[in-house]
């Protein structure tokens, strides 16, 4: 097992970055660092995730895109080390149980992955225009559809990210997944952004996320994928709200699961 990091973003060409979330996802197979897009570009990949399953002659046997599909991934392997002579193999599919950010997605999902940096934002429906590289004051959606967004307060975004200018600052989602995450960092020189997320203008209470308390509270102390809400009941539409308390809070992407 080799695992390729290819940036999406900026501060994950930083291998510090991907040293430290190696670690926390306690990853133990080589992780090569691919910033030149060497790797990605030899096998035309477009998608984050992809898996490839290579046989012994170096031939690409199976691969997948996009998250889900562990069981088919095993049986190929499975096939592989049949013809390979391997014996006494175990035929069950290994049960996934991943927790956190690693859960697998819920069938349920009907929110896609946003991007708050105007060279890919779609569906933003602040009153104001989504401004590019200046400052602009926004006006929080009163009654966003679903999967609209938009931003309150005084934002400067640019291509990939929006970075507030002055505290308090909010952005709002309508959205409809178990859960919900969203790419956070502190400010440029480091410093935690204190965070409270709400639910329909209510605490999450059972149905928050890792990242969060049961009262919405949470902070970003490092560039990372935070998840903030975690429905437990029945999945339904719901305008979630974040709100930044400190100046310099950057959000780049939301995805769902």
């Amino acid at each position: 097992m080799i695992g390729v990091h290819t940036p999406e973003f900026s501060f994950e060409h930083e291998p510090a970055n991907v040293e430290n979330s190696v670690r926390e996802l306690r990853i133990t197979y080589p992780v090569a660092i691919d910033s030149n897009y060497k790797i990605w570009n030899a096998f035309h990949n477009e998608y984050w995730p992809a898996q490839y399953v290579v046989d012994g002659k170096g031939r690409i046997r199976y691969h997948h895109f996009g998250e889900s599909d562990y069981g088919e991934i095993e049986k190929v392997i499975l096939g592989l080390l049949k013809d390979n002579g391997a014996a006494g193999l175990d035929a069950g599919i290994a049960k996934i149980s991943g927790e956190g950010i690693e859960a697998a997605p819920s069938e349920s999902v009907q929110s896609h992955e946003t991007y708050l940096g105007y060279r890919q934002a779609d569906h933003f429906a602040s009153s104001e225009r989504l401004g590019k590289d200046s400052l602009r004051n926004y006006t929080a959606p009163a009654k966003p559809s679903l999967n609209q967004w938009g931003l309150s307060g005084a934002w400067n975004v640019g291509p990939e990210i929006a970075v507030l200018q002055a505290a308090p600052g909010k952005v709002v989602f309508r959205f409809h997944s178990r859960d919900l995450h969203l790419v956070l960092a502190p400010t440029k020189d480091g410093k935690p952004v204190r965070f409270k997320v709400t639910v329909d203008g209510a605490m999450p209470g059972e149905d928050h996320g890792v990242d969060t308390a049961p009262d919405g509270t949470g902070e970003v102390r490092e560039p990372r994928l935070y998840q903030l809400i975690r429905q437990k009941g029945q999945i339904k539409d719901h305008t979630f709200e974040i709100e930044f308390f400190d100046i310099g809070a950057q959000a780049l992407d939301f995805t769902f699961g």
